[in-house]
């Protein structure tokens, strides 16, 4: 019921309908035939169990519709209209390779939602969904509920954090790495020692020359 009086927000851990960009791709399972089968899936599905025909996915809401989103800044993260995001729940399989993928801006479709997975490495989401950019993103309608606990695996048992990444997000340096933003000084000091060599032998010269003046 929460998006019944609420838009989805950065942040949000949704559950949504595959748009066709997310599903084209894929073979939707069969509802069973057995009638008690059926039964226990729809008493399922009252709960969170998506039905077996239903190609349901749950991912972070990263941004909404008229944000611009990209990767990365100098550090790894994310971008949204140019602010670099905090985002303390992404997992990383691998801790010792923080690294994401990159893409170019993309601003996001009015009525839709850019979505990511924590799982920052291991995540099918909108970066890659119908090839990515405006394709990835998912409409608004499409959302079923926001995700309150994590249910299973038994180990991962509790609630789902609702942190919002653009809440503390500090304007993206986008610029070259520090080395490289160094070099236009460095060349300029470089450039500059050969002429303050001339400019004082010239000075030198001058006052020799006047000094052997009678």
């Amino acid at each position: 019921m929460t998006y019944d009086f609420t838009e989805p927000s950065p942040g949000d851990v949704v559950v949504f309908k595959g748009p066709p960009a997310w599903i084209n791709n894929e073979i939707a399972p069969q509802e069973s035939s057995n009638i008690v089968v059926r039964g226990l899936q729809g008493l399922g599905s009252l709960v969170g169990f998506a039905p077996p025909d239903e190609r349901d996915f749950v991912k972070r809401v990263i941004a909404v519709g008229g944000q611009t989103v990209q990767c990365c800044d100098q550090q790894g993260r994310m971008i949204v209209d140019g602010k670099s995001l905090d985002e303390p729940y992404i997992y990383w399989d691998n801790p010792s390779n923080q690294e994401q993928k990159t893409f170019e801006p993309v601003k996001v479709p009015a009525g839709m939602v850019w979505v990511q997975g924590d799982n920052r490495n291991n995540s099918d989401d909108s970066r890659f969904q119908g090839g990515g950019g405006v394709n990835g993103a998912v409409p608004v309608d499409n959302i079923i509920g926001k995700a309150r606990i994590i249910v299973l695996p038994p180990s991962r048992w509790g609630g789902i954090t609702d942190h919002n990444p653009q809440e503390s997000a500090q304007p993206a340096a986008l610029g070259a790495p520090a080395w490289q933003s160094g070099l236009p000084l460095g060349a300029g000091i470089a450039a500059a020692w050969p002429v303050l060599f001339l400019g004082r032998k010239l000075k030198s010269g001058l006052r020799r020359a006047a000094g052997r003046k009678p």
